[in-house]
């Protein structure tokens, strides 16, 4: 008997992830406790929660995984500075100080804010993280893995076979040459914070049409083989700390959107940028169908895998179940960097140790903290909030009835959710009937921008091998 704990920490979305004997025990991202949006600092909280999950001690952790191999992403980002040096004079500074005083130590570092024995840590590249999490978690012995993202040592695209023995590496993209940073750079450029409005701008891209597909294409270009490679005139993410694209893609675009400036798809501006953002959506899906595509030539199996934070386009996700050659799309929960977490906790379990896993690793969408409705009912009274205890039959007619009376109500339930997508467990629900709900949510309750879309509510579903993706994936949500 052997618990495993995962961890991933200290660029963004660090979360911690509990295993035991092969099966997932407990997960969650660390912002879920310290309420910092996609912190990034050891996930001692989420790790205590875990351990309380399990009921045991720090000291019956065997073995720490974490999630990335630092060493390695510290060489790429040396060698990127030396490549593009004297523009990457500001950036060096900033980088080798926060490497120097923080991220070269994980080891030392990792043990002393969690409590664990250094000699019990372990090192999983980045994207096999996002591959052993999506594969293992998917109940299916064979699977091509596709794990697309920003970047992590040096890639920024892998594909995998997947099987009964292990996970395999086929071909990987490099830094770079990035489809996951590309879409921050167009993320930066209409006015969103680069790793947070990625999401914005699938939800924008509704609104347009990709009527500048062509010139995204000469900043992303995608080859026959299912390979891309970047332009880099366009882009300065490889070697500015502050900015993501140039001005050579506002000589080709037009103008940049200010941050935080009003959108109306309505006037000539917003069109433009509801085109733009139109196009580099179609640009990554059709690039995301090449890949797919490309990886089907090379695994003969009709189940697809997919992490990494590209894998969090839900849009995309449905082009590449829908134009793609696979029949079945199994998405990671928690695609982005959290989900690294599981994924390495699994691939040491499986890979490193040698041991089977279960048929069933025990993935749910709730894999977060719950709360009894006597701790909730406790709480409330010591902050004096009226409330009414109700049976459940109760509350969900109080509930059906508030909705229809055009009230909007918060929902709690279970754990909360393992991944970024709003699943039912901590919800915002409202009536979808009424055609000026949709702003009043918006403006008034989320205090967001009125042109972001909702997403249903759909039942979670155990993945199977003879499942879809789970809702995270395949419902067309922007993660509200």
């Amino acid at each position: 008997m052997s618990y495993i704990l995962g961890v991933s920490a200290l660029y963004h979305d660090a979360a911690a992830a509990l295993i035991h004997d092969g099966r997932i025990v407990a997960a969650a991202s660390e912002e879920r406790f310290s309420r910092i949006k996609h912190d990034a600092s050891f996930p001692v909280l989420a790790t205590r929660y875990c351990l309380q999950k399990a009921g045991i001690p720090v000291e019956a952790i065997d073995h720490v995984v974490y999630y990335e191999k630092p060493l390695r992403k510290f060489e790429r980002i040396l060698v990127s500075q030396v490549t593009h040096f004297p523009r990457t004079l500001q950036s060096f500074r900033r980088a080798t100080f926060n490497w120097l005083t923080d991220k070269l130590w994980v080891r030392a570092n990792l043990s002393a804010a969690l409590g664990v024995r250094p000699e019990t840590l372990l090192f999983c590249d980045h994207h096999l993280s996002h591959a052993a999490s999506a594969f293992y978690c998917a109940n299916t012995p064979n699977a091509a893995i596709l794990t697309v993202d920003g970047v992590g040592e040096w890639a920024t695209t892998s594909l995998y076979r997947g099987g009964p023995g292990g996970i395999e590496l086929l071909s990987e993209l490099q830094f770079p040459h990035s489809i996951g940073l590309v879409y921050s750079a167009f993320t930066a450029y209409l006015g969103f914070a680069v790793n947070d409005g990625e999401y914005k701008v699938m939800g924008m891209a509704p609104y347009g049409e990709p009527r500048f597909e062509d010139a995204v294409r000469k900043v992303l270009r995608l080859r026959d083989d299912g390979s891309v490679d970047v332009d880099l005139r366009y882009v300065s993410y490889h070697y500015s700390a502050t900015d993501s694209f140039t001005g050579a893609l506002e000589d080709l675009l037009g103008p940049a959107r200010f941050p935080g400036s009003p959108f109306d798809p309505q006037s000539a501006e917003g069109r433009r940028f509801a085109d733009i953002a139109a196009s580099i959506q179609k640009v990554t899906e059709d690039a995301l169908v090449g890949l797919a595509k490309a990886l089907h030539r090379q695994v003969s199996t009709d189940t697809l895998c997919l992490a990494g934070g590209v894998a969090l386009n839900s849009v995309a996700n449905r082009h590449i179940l829908q134009r793609g050659p696979f029949q079945r799309l199994f998405v990671q929960p928690a695609a982005g960097d959290a989900g690294g977490a599981i994924g390495a906790a699994l691939w040491a379990h499986r890979e490193v140790l040698g041991q089977p896993l279960p048929a069933d690793v025990g993935l749910r969408p709730d894999l977060g903290a719950a709360y009894p409705d006597a701790a909730i009912g406790e709480l409330l009274g010591d902050l004096k909030v009226r409330h009414e205890v109700l049976d459940e039959d109760q509350l969900v007619e109080h509930a059906a009835t508030d909705i229809a009376a055009g009230r909007v109500i918060g929902w709690v339930q279970g754990g909360f959710e393992w991944g970024p997508r709003a699943l039912g467990h901590r919800s915002i629900l409202a009536n979808p009937a009424d055609p000026a709900m949709k702003e009043r949510v918006n403006q008034r309750i989320k205090f967001r921008e009125l042109f972001r879309p909702f997403a249903p509510r759909s039942p979670w579903r155990p993945p199977a091998p003879t499942s879809t993706c789970p809702p995270a994936a395949s419902s067309p949500s922007t993660g509200c």
